[in-house]
């Protein structure tokens, strides 16, 4: 079961590497401090998703897997929209920085964890220890994201606007995936 939780957890922590490598393509200075930032974001939400979701159950695990793309959807879509606007609409140097608010990484950790949700629902049925998957997911989801930052620091540098642009408009279709094709 263990190699089941891996795959499983690499998998949930796809939708977070790409917000990760999209808040490193901005960072100029304190790569450092955006990694810490998207791992323990991210990968406190991959932990904690799951336990809700399996404590909630399986008798509501419809409802969430009927609104859980919509919801990704909207809140991608309001945070990428934002990043489009703020890098079309403000001085150079502002458009480029790279924000880490927390209103911010809530939105976007809770978003990019919703799936995480449903693995928990799942993993009720099944009997997992829920303990133990839900803090592989976690560490896992860590380590990607703060991989991902990394990596868009090193590849955004010299595309930092156009960078902000492309980030704002892959997370609008992450959401759109989500919400259409699951």
């Amino acid at each position: 079961m263990i190699v089941e939780i891996l795959l499983i957890s690499v998998s949930l922590a796809m939708d977070a590497f790409a917000v990760s490598i999209g808040k490193g393509l901005c960072t100029h200075k304190n790569t450092l401090k955006t990694a810490l930032v998207c791992g323990l974001w991210f990968g406190a939400f991959q932990t904690i998703m799951p336990l809700l979701g399996y404590f909630l159950g399986t008798a509501i695990s419809q409802f969430i897997q009927q609104c859980s793309g919509p919801v990704a959807l909207v809140l991608l879509a309001i945070v990428g929209a934002n990043m489009i606007r703020e890098a079309l609409s403000k001085k150079e140097e502002e458009a480029l920085s790279c924000s880490l608010d927390s209103r911010e990484m809530f939105m976007l950790a809770i978003a990019t964890s919703i799936d995480a949700l449903i693995v928990g629902v799942s993993y009720a049925a099944l009997n997992v220890n829920i303990v133990l998957a839900s803090i592989v997911i976690g560490v896992i989801t860590f380590i990607i994201c703060f991989t991902g930052a990394f990596i868009g620091n090193k590849i955004g540098t010299k595309w930092e606007k156009p960078s902000a642009i492309v980030g704002g408009i892959v997370l609008i279709l992450i959401g759109i995936k989500a919400c259409f094709f699951g």
